[in-house]
C-alpha cells in the first residue's frame, strides 16, 4: 500500500476520460456502494451521447503510486450560473462518487478536492441513493450544504417469486400463480443474451418499447437515436462484465418481450423493457413475467435488493415494495453559498408546485366520482 500523499486532478478531456476505463473499472469494483450507473461504460457512453464540449469536470484522486482511489464524475451544468452536476442526466436513476473501500484516506482527499472545486461553483448531486458514498462526503463537508428530497424508488428483497408472493394477500397471490401457469402453458421461454447478441437485442427491445407505448405517451427520449446509441455502446461491455443482463422472451420462436436489467454486487434494477401489444390480447401479465425472471436471476446471483428504480407506478405497488427516497445533495464553499440558497429555494418551489398539481388532480378525480354517483342510472342514483 502506498504511503505517499494523495494527489488530485480534474479530467476535462473526453478522450482522457475514455482512457480511464481500466482503472475506473478497477476502482468501481472496490467501491461496494456503487451501482451500475457509476460504471465507466455507462458514464463515458452517456457523455458521448449527451455531453457538451468543454463541460467535463471529472475529479480524480490518486495515491502516491498513481493508483486511482476516488473519483467524482461531474460536469458544468448548462446555463449562466457556475454549477457542477453529475454525469448521467435524467436517464440515470442513481448518482454517486467512487471511494476505494480499502483506502480510508480516499474520503478526506476527495472531499478536500471537491471543496476546492466548490470555491468557484456549486456542486449539485441529484438522485443519491441512501447509503451512497456521496453521503459520506456530505457528512464530512465543512462548508455550506443542504440535503433535499429527490425521486422515490421502490425496492423488493431479492428472493425467488414464491417469496415475493408471500408479501401480498393470499387471494392476489393465487391470481398471480394462475397467470404464471398460463404463461408456462403458452410456452414463453426466456433467453439471456450474450455480449455479441446485445446490439441486435437492444434494437428489438427499443422497437418493442415503442410499440408497447404507441398512442399512450412514450417517454420521448427513449425513442431518440442518441439514447439508442448510448445503450448500444454501454450495455455490451456491461453484459460481458456482469453489470447488466438483457433477456428476450420468445413465443413460437418470435421475440415478444425484452428486458434490460442493470446489476451491481448488492442491487439489480429493471431499467427498460418492451412488449408486443399482442400479449395484451392474450391476457399475458407482462409485469409478473418480468418480475419472476428478475427475481430468480437476482436471487440466484446473491444480490440483496431487486429495485424497481424511480417511480411509484400503480403496477409496482401490487407487490408491497419498500419506498426508498433518493436525496439531492447541495455542496458549496463560502463564495457559492448564495447560489446554494437560490438553488434550494427554486427546488422547494418546484416541489410545492408539483404537490399542488397532484392535489388538484386528485380533487378533480374525486369530484368526478361524486358527480357520477349522483347520475340517474347509477347504483346510488336509483335508476
Amino acid at each position: 500500500m502506498s504511503t505517499g500523499t494523495p494527489r488530485t486532478e480534474v479530467c476535462r478531456d473526453e478522450e482522457d476520460f475514455g482512457r480511464l476505463a481500466a482503472e475506473w473499472t478497477a476502482l468501481y469494483g472496490r467501491c461496494s456502494t456503487a451501482t451500475p450507473f457509476q460504471s465507466h461504460s455507462w458514464l463515458h457512453s452517456w457523455w458521448l451521447s449527451y455531453g457538451r464540449p468543454g463541460a467535463l469536470r471529472v475529479v480524480l484522486v490518486r495515491d502516491g503510486d498513481g493508483e486511482l482511489v476516488a473519483a467524482a464524475p461531474l460536469m458544468r451544468a448548462p446555463g449562466p450560473l457556475p454549477v457542477l452536476t453529475q454525469l448521467g442526466g435524467a436517464i440515470t436513476d442513481f448518482t454517486d462518487v467512487l471511494l476505494d473501500d480499502g483506502r480510508p484516506e480516499a474520503l478526506p482527499a476527495l472531499t478536500e478536492a471537491l471543496e476546492r472545486v466548490a470555491r468557484g461553483a456549486l456542486i449539485d448531486l441529484r438522485e443519491v441513493r441512501p447509503g451512497a458514498a456521496a453521503e459520506r462526503v456530505f457528512t464530512r463537508w465543512r462548508g455550506p450544504r443542504r440535503r433535499l428530497p429527490d425521486s422515490l424508488c421502490l425496492e423488493l428483497p431479492a428472493v425467488p417469486m414464491e417469496g415475493l408472493l408471500e408479501r401480498i394477500p393470499s387471494n392476489k397471490a393465487q391470481r398471480v400463480r394462475a397467470k404464471l401457469r398460463k404463461l408456462d402453458a403458452l410456452g414463453i421461454d426466456a433467453h439471456i443474451v450474450s455480449g455479441p447478441e446485445v446490439p441486435a437485442a437492444l434494437e428489438r427491445l427499443l422497437r418493442l418499447h415503442r410499440r408497447q407505448w404507441e398512442g399512450r405517451g412514450v417517454t420521448a427520449e427513449h425513442t431518440s437515436e442518441r439514447f439508442a446509441q448510448h445503450l448500444t455502446r454501454a450495455v455490451r461491455p456491461m453484459v460481458e462484465r456482469g453489470d447488466a443482463m438483457v433477456t428476450e422472451f420468445r413465443l413460437a420462436g418470435d421475440v415478444v418481450a425484452a428486458d434490460l436489467t442493470l446489476m451491481s454486487p448488492r442491487l439489480a434494477g429493471g431499467y427498460l423493457y418492451g412488449a408486443d401489444p399482442s400479449l395484451r390480447d392474450r391476457k399475458v401479465d407482462v409485469a409478473a413475467m418480468l418480475l419472476r425472471h428478475g427475481a430468480r436471476e437476482t436471487s440466484a446471483r446473491g444480490r440483496a435488493t431487486l429495485s424497481m428504480l424511480r417511480g411509484a407506478e400503480p403496477y409496482k405497488q401490487h407487490w408491497r415494495p419498500e419506498p426508498v427516497r433518493n436525496g439531492r445533495l447541495l455542496l458549496a464553499g463560502r463564495g457559492t453559498a448564495p447560489l446554494l440558497r437560490l438553488r434550494a429555494g427554486a427546488a422547494g418551489a418546484r416541489r410545492w408546485a408539483a404537490d399542488q398539481a397532484r392535489e388538484r388532480a386528485w380533487a378533480g378525480r374525486a369530484l368526478a366520482r361524486l358527480r357520477g354517483l349522483g347520475r340517474p342510472g347509477t347504483a346510488s342514483g336509483g335508476g
